[in-house]
């Protein structure tokens, strides 16, 4: 009898994208093939707390997560430091992880260090890949060093934000702006302002989730479109897909990606000139490069008008909801959500011996 892999997702986290991953995890969960995989759950609570997988499996069944908490937390030794992370003493016979923790804390590269540390292969981006993923700034940085067309910004910030104005950015961007905290995700904190006022109120709430802001130009009449890759050093695209958001709506919201999606239209593939859709594939893929990414990323496009693609964001951990776009489009493009998975997880072994190949292999010059 083969052997099963002994698999843990990581799951949840303080961010808000909390519940998001939660519905992730499930949905991975339930698309693994139980004949090939052992499971383990961890789920990080919303206080930072990693709940041992029966914790995290009565979560899982439906338990409310408060509850689960306040009881488990009642033998957890708070003088000690690594109180909130002792149950990742438990990872001995883990093979490989996969952590699904969206946002803050999970997109940019902690949980990535933390399972260096444990000295565990795991799926998707490094440490340094997925923080130069996560922040926007970097990566517009990164994406122009590449000649990768993406949108003009700059960059506000606590100590500079005097400096700016409404009327200012008006002058060179035009009339529509868009607010956005760089190291954020799923929308959230995110702002199209048209005026004085807007602009000022926009600010004041994006600053609640980072110090740096991004006031990016907008584009003209945008069609938003999506494309998922897949890989290491030589990763493959999928067909490109089409977001619809409700008329009325100013753009993609987290309400419209994980709230209620019932007025949201995707069209996958979506029916574009094939030089666009080619354009996109070679920006996407160059984009992943230049980032070094690693293992998967769904990579979000603004096309204006006329026809010109921008590159607007990077998803080192996107949603495996019902709804999320990254299992969709590689579905469409003729890989099951179960084949999938694995994929991912063999990436991860690669990339895994890959790491260790380099320092074990290394020889000083004499």
């Amino acid at each position: 009898m083969v052997k099963k892999t002994h698999l843990a997702l990581i799951f949840g986290g303080d961010s808000s994208e909390h519940d998001v991953s939660k519905r992730s995890a499930h949905n991975i969960y339930d698309a693994m093939d139980k004949d090939k995989y052992d499971i383990s759950l961890f789920l990080i609570t919303k206080d930072g707390i990693i709940l041992d997988d029966d914790a995290s499996h009565r979560v899982f069944n439906g338990e409310p997560e408060d509850k689960v908490v306040d009881e488990v937390s009642k033998d957890l030794d708070f003088s000690d430091p690594l109180a909130p992370i002792k149950n990742l003493s438990k990872t001995k016979n883990i093979d490989v992880f996969f952590p699904i923790v969206h946002g803050n804390l999970g997109e940019d590269g902690t949980i990535q260090g933390l399972l260096r540390l444990l000295h565990k292969p795991y799926v998707g981006s490094g440490i340094l890949e997925s923080a130069m993923g996560f922040d926007k700034d970097i990566t517009k940085k990164m994406l122009t060093l590449a000649n990768v067309r993406n949108t003009n910004y700059h960059l506000i910030t606590p100590d500079n934000k005097d400096d700016f104005s409404y009327a200012k950015l008006q002058a060179e961007f035009g009339d529509v702006i868009f607010l956005k905290p760089a190291n954020q995700g799923s929308s959230v904190g995110i702002h199209k302002v048209t005026n004085e006022k807007e602009f000022e109120d926009g600010l004041a709430d994006a600053f609640r989730y980072d110090y740096k802001i991004l006031a990016e130009q907008s584009i003209n009449g945008p069609e938003e479109l999506e494309i998922s890759i897949l890989g290491n050093e030589h990763p493959i695209a999928s067909q490109v897909g089409a977001i619809k958001v409700p008329e009325g709506d100013k753009f993609y919201t987290y309400d419209n990606k994980f709230v209620d999606a019932s007025q949201v239209q995707f069209e996958i593939p979506v029916n574009i000139p094939e030089k666009l859709s080619d354009e996109i594939t070679d920006m996407a893929l160059r984009g992943y490069k230049a980032l070094g990414l690693k293992g998967m990323a769904r990579i979000d496009f603004l096309v204006s008008k006329d026809g010109t693609p921008y590159l607007g964001e990077v998803n080192t951990l996107p949603g495996f909801t019902n709804i999320s776009l990254y299992p969709q489009l590689w579905n469409a493009s003729g890989i099951s959500y179960t084949e999938l998975i694995d994929r991912l997880i063999d990436l991860a072994y690669k990339e895994f011996d890959r790491r260790n190949n380099i320092i074990h292999d290394f020889k000083p010059l004499s």
